[in-house]
């Protein structure tokens, strides 16, 4: 990685690592963190410093790259992009989703990408109760349809690609999360409005910080009391 690629990536000038680099400057700390996700090494490997020992309160402050205060204003792109990096893990958790699911440059991704590692898909239940309560928040009433028309879309996947699991929960959802390997969006849930006006955070994930992690578990919690999903499902019969 070139001094200016590495700059690009954590928001900094070059000179501001060129400084590092051969004035033996130490890096603030949200840098220093940055930097060492950036190059997939442990912090300590970089800087033998007394300030990373960080509390966990900085260091998962690290772990934010970017707070949107919308939904509809997170790149368009992000979603997918942040897929398309993946080399290990892809796990989605949401009600509906189906700006994702209406995206056919987005499934190609979950097609290609199911060919070298399992993916996770979790959806609401469109019969349970907490679907039809979040629908009411939001102050439409159509959750369950919703689902449904995203699972339609989803349809070709579930035979063609097992690789791709699929399943259904009836929790209580607080936040949509999107997690590929070590990046996280995270849509907060608000009540009495959609979800497109909620914030979303982007995380990376950071060694011995909790914040990521804390996410990555609601989602996998969430996975064990999930079930498949069925032609009913899809059909509302």
């Amino acid at each position: 990685m070139t001094i200016q690629d590495l700059a690009s990536e954590i928001g900094v000038i070059p000179k501001t690592i060129e400084r590092w680099v051969t004035q033996g400057k130490v890096p603030y700390r949200r840098h220093q963190y940055a930097t060492a996700a950036a190059l997939q090494v442990d912090v300590t490997l970089l800087w033998n410093d007394s300030r990373t020992q960080e509390s966990a309160t900085d260091l998962s402050k690290a772990e934010i790259v970017t707070v949107y205060p919308h939904r509809h204003v997170v790149p368009t792109d992000l979603w997918r992009e942040m897929c398309e990096r993946a080399e290990e893990r892809i796990d989605i958790l949401v009600y509906a989703g189906i700006g994702l699911a209406e995206d056919p440059r987005f499934l190609s991704v979950l097609k290609a990408k199911s060919k070298s590692f399992a993916i996770r898909v979790l959806m609401g239940d469109p019969a349970c109760e907490a679907v039809s309560q979040r629908g009411i928040d939001e102050g439409h009433r159509i959750m369950d349809g919703k689902i449904r028309n995203a699972l339609g879309n989803y349809r070709p996947l579930f035979t063609s690609h097992p690789e791709i699991a699929f399943r259904l929960h009836d929790t209580v959802l607080y936040n949509s999360i999107y997690r590929a390997d070590d990046e996280m969006l995270v849509n907060t849930h608000v009540y009495g409005i959609g979800a497109y006006m909620a914030p979303v955070f982007h995380l990376r994930r950071l060694p011995g910080s909790g914040l990521f992690d804390t996410f990555a578990n609601s989602v996998h919690q969430t996975w064990e009391g999930a079930r498949p999903v069925t032609e009913n499902d899809i059909t509302g019969a």
